[in-house]
């Protein structure tokens, strides 16, 4: 039986659990205050007046107010003149000041009222005001006929700042990715014959409340058998039987900040194919991290992990049997954010932009292997936030 796999049971293990992101601090006002002064600079070079921000993810980023986006429209007016003004809907008010980071005033459409015209009633008439880009369609045409001036596309001047993750960034994910190595281990001790991978997902879901991530698994794939050999997974995933690979995709969230590991390993012994695929797996992906330098384009990392494979007699490109998608994703409030790690971004490699890793290995028919770490660029070249896994027969070390 490969180590670490099988031998306990749910109660047992969620008993040996306990928090480990209580002392995680959010992310200070004097940082959203400083994206904001970064922001406004960018605006002034690109000869933007205003910026419309959201409800998302760039929103938090800039603001630190977490709010979904829905039909009713809610986000802020950022103004290059150092302005910055809330929008929600009036009966919202209470709710949403009470989420508020930054001191900004608010303001609040009725529902009878048109919103577009509000914002468009905050801008300097003739102004060009850009949309950041997890701007839903149905807003941006709105905003488009609303605004008195141009509008524009924010996705530079948005996201580049987005990718080099301060301090305080990384140490939120560097907890959270700690955590759920804790409960990927947790896991695959409760690991049986038969068990089912709905009941292996309400216990990761469970064990990350009780490592402390407030909403327990961000999201969770699990995968036996055949079944390893898509990605992202089945319409009936089978249950566990001795022999089978597993995969196990999860992560959490800590005050926004993700994390996303994935753990492939053998219920029982492997076989010298499942060996075999394992080993190349673990190269690819060890090949990408050393590919990962300053400066280095993104592609550069993709492509070092890809050349590794076809060595091996995988591939090529992103045929199978072989890696079907991109090396890696950037990480950060959102689980998948740019930088990527693929073939045509040519994004240069700079401190603090982190990236998952995981150059995955699929053979239709039989099983599919991905190791899952994340990285982060510092200036003296990548660092692993979570040690990659040791070998197939000691997946945890």
């Amino acid at each position: 039986m490969t180590r670490g796999v099988g031998g306990s049971d749910a109660a047992t293990e969620l008993s040996r659990l306990s928090d480990m992101l209580g002392h995680c601090k959010p992310i200070p006002e004097a940082s959203f205050r400083r994206r904001l002064d970064g922001l406004r600079g960018r605006m002034r070079d690109a000869g933007i007046g205003a910026i419309w921000l959201n409800a998302g993810s760039n929103l938090t980023y800039y603001t630190g107010l977490r709010w979904p986006a829905t039909e009713r429209l809610v986000g802020a007016l950022v103004s290059v003149d150092a302005g910055l003004t809330y929008v929600g809907p009036a009966f919202e008010t209470g709710t949403l000041e009470s989420y508020l980071r930054l001191d900004a005033p608010l303001a609040v459409w009725e529902e009878h009222e048109d919103p577009f015209a509000l914002v468009a009633s905050l801008g300097r008439p003739n102004a060009t005001l850009a949309l950041s880009p997890d701007t839903p369609l149905i807003t941006a045409n709105a905003l488009n006929g609303a605004w008195t001036g141009p509008t524009a596309d924010a996705a530079g001047i948005v996201l580049g700042a987005r990718a080099r993750k301060d301090a305080d960034e990384l140490a939120l994910m560097q907890a959270t990715k700690t955590a759920t190595i804790e409960v990927h281990k947790a896991a695959a001790r409760i690991l049986r014959a038969g068990i089912s991978t709905a009941e292996v997902t309400e216990f990761i879901h469970a064990a990350h409340k009780k490592i402390g991530a407030p909403g327990g698994s961000t999201f969770c794939i699990v995968l036996f058998g055949q079944d390893t050999a898509f990605p992202h997974g089945v319409a009936r995933p089978k249950a566990l039987d001795e022999g089978d690979m597993v995969l196990i995709d999860t992560g959490c969230a800590m005050h926004g900040y993700q994390s996303d590991i994935t753990r492939s390993y053998v219920f029982g012994t492997p076989t010298d194919r499942q060996r075999d695929i394992w080993n190349a797996e673990k190269a690819c992906q060890l090949a990408a991290f050393d590919a990962a330098r300053i400066g280095t384009p993104c592609a550069d990392v993709d492509a070092a992990g890809r050349a590794e494979a076809e060595r091996r007699g995988l591939g090529p490109g992103y045929a199978l049997p072989g890696i079907p998608h991109r090396t890696g994703h950037g990480i950060g409030l959102d689980i998948h954010e740019g930088p990527y790690l693929v073939g045509g971004d040519t994004t240069p490699l700079a401190p603090g932009m982190c990236f998952s890793n995981e150059p995955m290995i699929c053979v239709p028919g039989e099983f599919g292997i991905r190791l899952e770490d994340h990285f982060y660029m510092t200036d003296d070249g990548p660092r692993w936030f979570t040690e990659p896994s040791k070998s197939i027969d000691d997946p945890f070390g």
